[in-house]
């Protein structure tokens, strides 16, 4: 793939999850100044983990860090725009929240409970579950971080 292409690619995975972004962010009564943040926030996040998909690295990992890196820049415009890092990070972190390995889970979990078991059905079910629940643990995990390391309160000596 060609460095043009790439780039078209990104700014469209880009532009396309800036818009439940910002859906998700009207849902949670974000105000509505912070709407376009919370848009180019998911979006930054949704691309970062785009090229680190790009690059080879896995989806979980990928995950994991583009959380991150939400996390950060959402604790570091909170501070600028006076307004807890959630109204930015939590919104802009959804795009990212792995509906298809759900989806693929669950229609393996409703054959194996119209047809019986079968190995193949099992081990969709299972390997589509477990790569979901490793994604949402990632994005959780990875979006409290940040919080944690720059608001831990340290014992005084």
């Amino acid at each position: 793939m060609g460095i043009m292409m790439l780039l078209l690619n990104l700014l469209e995975d880009m532009a396309l999850a800036a818009v439940p972004a910002i859906g998700f962010a009207m849902v949670f009564n974000v105000p509505m100044r912070a709407l376009p943040w919370c848009g180019l926030l998911g979006a930054i996040g949704h691309g970062s983990r785009f090229l680190m998909l790009y690059a080879g690295m896995d989806i979980k990992w990928s995950s994991f860090l583009a959380a991150i890196l939400i996390g950060c820049i959402g604790i570091t415009w909170s501070r600028w725009y006076l307004a807890h890092p959630k109204v930015f990070t939590v919104a802009a972190v959804i795009p990212m929240f792995p509906g298809i390995s759900a989806y693929m889970a669950m229609i393996a979990a409703l054959k194996l409970s119209h047809f019986g078991y079968s190995e193949p059905l099992m081990t969709a079910l299972v390997s589509n579950f477990l790569k979901a629940s490793f994604i949402v643990g990632a994005l959780s995990v990875g979006l409290s971080l940040p919080g944690l390391w720059l608001y831990r309160k340290r014992p005084r000596v």
